[in-house]
């Protein structure tokens, strides 16, 4: 649609410099051509599938998951969680060899014979193992006083029954990090358990965490106020049925989350870290980030929010300079990737800056210009 829109807009521009178009008439086409080419930018941005490939959208009201067609070769079963590996599990593993005594073909014995090699094929099991430890203390009578003497507990056995540091993680990374509900960790405890862990005791597990989680949240919040650059996210959730949003702040491997009722400045101002911090603040371009409040610091936008955005320009109305700006996004991501120092030369930077200039410069003649808008409020008329 676009292209044959430019090639009648280019055969009109032939005709007018030909003069054989009055210059009425080449004014009001071209008024009509600049409003009928943002009617056409607007149509497609409105029919253009919003993902959280090319917009602010979370994966999960994305829709169907693409990722098993999104590289070439894909085997469609879509990307594998093999990356990232944890320290917190047991691995029992075991090499068992299947021999060969008899040839396959004639039933000669080949017992005495040597293998060339081996074909290797590997099972990955899980066994939900139960353990139960009884601690008995013995409780004694002085033959002298006639008085009587109880062994002493450790300190975590403070009760008759109470349950182990691994039912405890398990039940906390349930409910925090995988978001299930009170309900279903109840049922899902009780199948491998056997036994039905109250809400009560488990809320209760959460809150132990918390409790002792508290001197790591004040180290941490110290650290990010220290470290010269954060990076700031907020995304909403449910809580007890109602919307909520939890507000990220992170630098490296330090991440601090926390939960307010609202999105603004209120709840920024109760993070705490962005009102006392000096350094670099990456964002989404979310207005409140660019506070008064918060003049102190400088603001650096997401680069991934940026090639989002991008991608939905070039998707929705096949604007080139979106791609080729895109491009040069991830091309300049990976030249400071590439770096010792993490940074760009100033001839590196120099280049950078007119490459982007001149992106700049072809947008501005690709996009068509803002008519003015007619009547007593006057203005540009906003952008679609």
């Amino acid at each position: 649609m676009r292209d044959e829109f430019a090639r009648l807009r280019d055969e009109f521009g032939t005709l007018s410099g030909a003069g054989k178009v009055t210059p009425e008439s080449a004014v009001l086409m071209g008024a009509v051509f600049v409003l009928l080419e943002l009617m056409v930018a607007i149509f497609l941005e409105k029919t253009t599938r919003k993902s959280s490939k090319n917009s602010s959208i979370p994966p999960s009201q994305s829709g169907a998951d693409e990722s098993a067609t999104a590289a070439p070769g894909s085997n469609s079963k879509g990307s594998g969680g093999q990356d990232q590996r944890f320290d917190n599990a047991r691995t029992v593993e075991s090499v068992t060899l299947v021999p060969v005594t008899t040839c396959g073909c004639c039933g000669e014995d080949l017992s005495g014979v040597a293998a060339e090699g081996h074909e290797r094929r590997t099972r990955i099991d899980i066994v939900f193992e139960k353990t139960i430890e009884h601690v008995d203390a013995e409780i004694k009578c002085c033959p002298a006083c006639a008085k009587r003497t109880k062994g002493e507990f450790a300190a975590d056995l403070m009760g008759p029954m109470q349950y182990g540091l691994g039912v405890k993680a398990y039940v906390v990374n349930l409910l925090a990090s995988q978001m299930v509900s009170l309900n279903r960790t109840a049922k899902l405890m009780h199948a491998i358990l056997g036994q039905r862990i109250a809400e009560a005791t488990m809320l209760r597990f959460v809150m132990e965490l918390y409790w002792a989680l508290g001197r790591w949240e004040e180290a941490t919040a110290e650290a990010l106020l220290a470290s010269p650059v954060i990076h700031l996210d907020e995304t909403s959730m449910k809580v007890n049925g109602k919307k909520q949003w939890v507000h990220v702040v992170s630098a490296g491997n330090l991440v601090l989350k926390r939960v307010h009722p609202k999105r603004g400045l209120e709840a920024i101002r109760a993070h705490g870290i962005l009102p006392r911090y000096g350094g670099v603040r990456v964002h989404d371009c979310w207005a409140s980030y660019f506070s008064a409040e918060f003049a102190g610091a400088r603001d650096a936008l997401c680069g991934s929010h940026l090639l989002r955005e991008l991608a939905f320009v070039e998707e929705s109305n096949g604007y080139a300079w979106a791609g080729n700006l895109r491009r040069l996004l991830q091309e300049a991501c990976g030249e400071v990737s590439a770096s010792e120092t993490k940074c760009l030369d100033e001839t590196a930077y120099a280049r950078l800056q007119r490459r982007y200039r001149n992106l700049l410069t072809r947008a501005e003649r690709e996009m068509p210009p803002i008519p003015v808008r007619q009547g007593a409020r006057g203005g540009k008329v906003a952008k679609s």
